[in-house]
């Protein structure tokens, strides 16, 4: 077709093989629309069209994404609001014929249905991070990194240290919007506990709070780690290799590591064997 549709926030491009979405920039765009930038949707991931009535006279065209073709519904699990359902176009009422027509044009080229063996949009490009309320989250395409903030992170992670996990050793990531109660994104590894702890009690994952973690950084993050670890291969366990770290964070860590040791915390013989491993790093 070749012909784009503006609607509020984005515009529609119809190519012969897909349907181009670009996101506006602006005060009023969701901020998830403006982390995604551009998107290119294949008609083999799209399962249906619909054309509805909107609020305050608009009509909402959305293409339904077959299950499992994009990884950014899929980490999200129904979680976003309507207003930042990135496969949402919202018109004007007068532009309703036209839209009708681009959805009878977009339906008529459909011919697949049902689940998708595999992940058929493209993830959002790495390098990747934001800031949890316990910790800085970052991916790099190959592996995820938690470095723990002193201030927020509990005695379990201090104690654990901070963490890297390759992505040929996790299985999936499970994400929690930050906009509902014990907000957190986890990390699902392939010897996953039966019942893992708490978000805020485990090593694999990071929790969200007020201000941190918000759904244009954290989901985007989850839905990268997620399409890495579809196409990685297992690999075996292996002793990490060890790290040169900065003198002065390894200062703050054992300074932290005695305050939980005067308030009882942590054990005379925890406290001692995380001490060498710190002193170890240097």
């Amino acid at each position: 077709m070749g012909d784009v549709l503006a609607g509020f926030h984005a515009a529609w491009e119809f190519d012969s093989d897909s349907v181009v979405i670009r996101y506006e920039r602006g005060i009023r765009t969701p901020k998830l629309f403006q982390a995604l930038g551009e998107r290119r949707i294949p008609l083999e991931a799209i399962a249906g069209v619909t054309l509805t009535p909107g609020r305050r006279g608009s009509v909402v065209l959305r293409v339904e994404p077959r299950p499992g073709a994009d990884p950014l519904m899929e980490a999200a699990a129904g979680q976003l609001k309507e207003s930042c359902d990135p496969y949402r176009l919202v018109l004007p009422a007068e532009r309703e014929t036209l839209a009708e027509y681009y959805a009878d044009e977009l339906l008529a080229r459909l011919t697949e249905s049902g689940p998708a063996e595999r992940h058929l949009v493209p993830a959002p490009e790495t390098p990747l991070r934001f800031k949890a309320y316990d910790g800085r989250a970052a991916f790099d395409g190959t592996t995820v990194s938690f470095h723990w903030f002193w201030t927020g992170a509990s005695s379990a992670k201090w104690k654990a240290g901070d963490q890297r996990f390759p992505v040929g050793e996790l299985s999936g990531v499970e994400w929690r919007s930050p906009e509902v109660f014990e907000g957190h994104l986890r990390l699902l590894r392939r010897d996953e506990p039966a019942s893992p702890p708490q978000a805020d009690q485990d090593p694999a994952a990071v929790v969200f709070g007020l201000g941190y973690g918000p759904v244009h950084e954290s989901l985007p993050f989850a839905a990268a780690v997620l399409a890495a670890v579809r196409t990685s291969e297992p690999v075996p366990a292996v002793v990490a290799a060890a790290v040169r770290r900065d003198p002065a964070d390894i200062a703050d860590r054992i300074r932290h590591l005695g305050e939980l040791h005067q308030a009882g915390l942590v054990t005379d013989e925890e406290f001692s064997s995380k001490k060498a491993e710190l002193l170890a790093e240097l």
